[in-house]
């Protein structure tokens, strides 16, 4: 069942017949300030009256980007002080990747294996998946993968790796939640083999998890750190942030290792600016972990395998795969929409706005469960 959009508010999209739906997905966690917040929409509005694309190379001085990255790097550490806007999370990846290469003057690249870090050639590669990958051959060269959780495969992480990419949860494989001490072990490793650590927190950055980003949730310090989706409050922007050291890397030798046109676009960093400034100074990220706690208390069915979660990245899972189409269409019936994962076929993605209220939950939850007395009743028949 496909549904024909005609607006969006707050927590609601409404379909052209006038239909309102309970947004439990956020365009994979893009919206988590609802749909077209007011200080959002305001702020695009303000810098649409003042001024759109000039120029992007450092000739000419754009107050959203300044902001952004003052306003960003103040909530960051581990030296995170460079900021490099783009345009989507893919690209992050790729200057991220391109960064480590030339800054550590190697070419292997580790990633985990069951990740899903974007679509464009070398944030494809990156995926095991060779089923997948093999379509797109020959990938870049000097990719190789471990497996998340596994202390065996960090033996893999040697003087010949450049980075080591990895999300802090897995979100495409289900909402795969990392062991705080293979974690140490990891930048350990990296630091051992002066291996720059590369964080994914495209899916996991701005409250999702339950804190600003994940990294401070796990307690893990990064090298790079990708960020995108919810930084735009629903406008496409992405960057990459490191130390000045690491980021000047591609600065020279050759100049303009990475140039992009529209990257830092004053409109979308303006909506960036607008969302985390109302993310910080009315602390919406304080309340996550209360919601995801009564979400999962609520959760409650014959049909549910497991609830995996970290914050309001949430993943529901079947004991049987036959269940999880049933359930979704039947939560858009009811008026809920959720969505499903890339790599895990049992379960179904859960990421609502973080301003969702306790009424919206319970709300919510009640769609959901009456979706799968659906789905459990067309198999006992």
């Amino acid at each position: 069942m496909m549904l024909d959009v005609s607006s969006a508010e707050g927590m609601y999209i409404y379909g052209s017949d006038g239909k309102r739906y309970l947004d439990l997905n956020s365009g994979i966690s893009v919206s988590s300030l609802g749909h077209r917040h007011p200080k959002v929409t305001k702020a695009i509005k303000d810098q649409v009256d003042n001024h759109m694309h000039t120029m992007v190379y450092g000739e000419h001085i754009q107050s959203p980007q300044t902001e952004y990255a003052k306003l960003l790097t103040s909530q960051l550490s581990h030296g995170l002080d460079n900021i490099y806007l783009l345009n989507s999370g893919s690209e992050a990846v790729e200057v991220a990747v391109k960064l480590a290469k030339r800054h550590t003057d190697r070419y292997e690249i580790i990633a985990a294996a069951g990740a899903y870090h974007g679509s464009t050639a070398a944030a494809e590669a990156l995926r095991s998946d060779l089923e997948f990958t093999s379509a797109f051959r020959p990938a870049i060269p000097g990719i190789r993968h471990i497996r998340f959780n596994n202390y065996e495969d960090l033996e893999k992480i040697t003087c010949r790796t450049a980075c080591v990419i990895m999300e802090l949860v897995q979100a495409e494989s289900g909402v795969v939640t990392p062991d705080q001490d293979w974690l140490n072990a990891v930048r350990a490793k990296c630091t051992l083999t002066r291996t720059l650590l590369i964080l994914d927190e495209i899916q996991t950055g701005f409250g999702r998890t339950g804190h600003l980003f994940a990294h401070q949730k796990y307690n893990i310090a990064p090298d790079i750190l990708t960020i995108g989706k919810a930084m735009g409050g629903g406008m496409p922007i992405s960057a990459c942030v490191a130390p000045k050291e690491i980021m000047h890397s591609i600065a020279d030798k050759p100049a303009l290792g990475h140039i992009t046109t529209f990257g830092g676009h004053p409109v979308c960093t303006a909506s960036a600016l607008a969302t985390l400034q109302t993310l910080v100074e009315d602390k919406i990220i304080d309340d996550v972990l209360a919601k995801e706690q009564l979400i999962r208390s609520l959760l409650q069915h014959e049909i549910i395998a497991e609830v995996r979660s970290s914050g309001l990245m949430m993943a529901v899972e079947f004991k049987r795969r036959k269940y999880l189409k049933h359930v979704v269409n039947a939560a858009l019936e009811g008026g809920a929409l959720v969505d499903y994962f890339l790599f895990n076929d049992k379960s179904f993605r859960l990421a609502p706005p973080l301003i969702i209220t306790e009424k919206q939950i319970k709300d919510g939850c009640d769609i959901l469960l009456k979706a799968m007395d659906i789905a459990q009743a067309k198999y006992k028949r």
